[in-house]
């Protein structure tokens, strides 16, 4: 697959919540498979291992502006969100937000 899998890590307070459980959220490609997304994360951070790959697409929300006597519609983009599982006995991520 030529695509880009891994996107960039999703960084909110829950996800750094899971983190002290070994479990780590990236945004990942659309049409990123469970097999695809397993194989970047061990390619892409060597000696880890993971155990579970779970994925949700995050739909867009409606934005609304009323800017010089006009209402402005929009959406914001989607997006596939994917929680990994790391095994603890193997290598754990660092993740900065600079990533």
């Amino acid at each position: 697959m030529s695509k880009r899998v891994l996107i960039r890590p999703h960084l909110t307070e829950k996800s750094y919540q899971l983190q002290q459980d070994g479990k780590y959220t990236f945004v990942v490609h659309l049409k990123a498979s469970k097999p695809e997304i397993r194989s970047a994360v061990e390619n892409r951070f060597p000696g880890t291992i993971v155990t579970d790959v779970r994925t949700m697409v995050v739909p867009g929300k409606r934005r609304r502006q009323f800017r010089q006597g006009k209402m402005i519609e929009g959406r914001t983009s989607g997006y596939k969100k994917a929680v990994i599982t790391l095994d603890p006995d193997g290598e754990q991520i660092e993740i900065s937000p600079d990533m």
